[in-house]
């Protein structure tokens, strides 16, 4: 008995990409193409009708991005999402598995890799293309970051206004004595030695945020 080919929408708000995507898995009998849309609220409502197996999106698209769109489907829970896209940063790739993506893949994927991934997708495999892959390794393997608590944050925040310890001091109502206990954690947790290089290094981590009116 002959399996039934995997049913897929697609969705891609560049037509030639999209047009491009569709010749390339139009000969594949094991793959019905039942779809397509040009953003992602489009993508949901063929979802909803239609019930594909994988919903196949690009990352960036109007009305509805492709990260938006995988949540809203992820979260009825039958159709799959394979996200494929040219942005390969970790955030990008962060806040598609996030909203629910089962796959990630570039858009210099071969035709065969794409053929794989869409059934291994359907099967509810997880997907990466391999520089992907490599990219989420090299997150995984990079030493966790110390975090610095609130009050920590809160010290550091006044350090980079320029303020004294006992202007920290008046400003947070702690003894000056505690501020220096604050900051020597601080150092400790950045690896660093004085003030201005703590807030250089938070800075570049993210641990704290600046909004440029202070």
């Amino acid at each position: 008995m002959t399996e039934k080919p995997t049913r897929i929408i697609i969705a891609d708000d560049h037509t030639v990409m999209r047009a491009g995507v569709i010749a390339l898995l139009a000969a594949e009998p094991s793959i019905s193409i039942i779809g397509e849309a040009d953003d992602g609220r489009g993508a949901v409502e063929l979802v909803d009708r239609l019930e594909p197996d994988v919903a196949l999106l690009d990352l960036r698209m109007p009305v509805l991005d492709g990260v938006a769109a995988t949540a809203e489907i992820a979260g009825r829970g039958r159709t799959r999402v394979l996200i494929l896209t040219t942005f390969d940063t970790d955030a990008e790739i962060e806040r598609a598995v996030e909203a629910g993506a089962i796959g990630y893949l570039l858009k210099d994927t071969s035709r065969e890799q794409l053929v794989a991934a869409i059934h291994a997708a359907a099967r509810g495999e997880t997907v990466l293309s391999p520089r992907v892959a490599q990219r989420l390794m090299a997150r995984l393997r990079q030493p966790t970051q110390p975090a610095l608590t609130a009050r920590e944050t809160d010290v550091l925040n006044a350090v980079a206004d320029g303020l004294s310890n006992l202007e920290i001091g008046k400003r947070l109502v702690i003894a000056e004595a505690t501020v220096k206990t604050h900051l020597l954690r601080i150092f400790a947790k950045l690896d660093v030695s004085d003030r201005t290089h703590a807030v250089v290094v938070a800075l570049e981590r993210g641990l704290l945020i600046r909004d440029g009116t202070g």
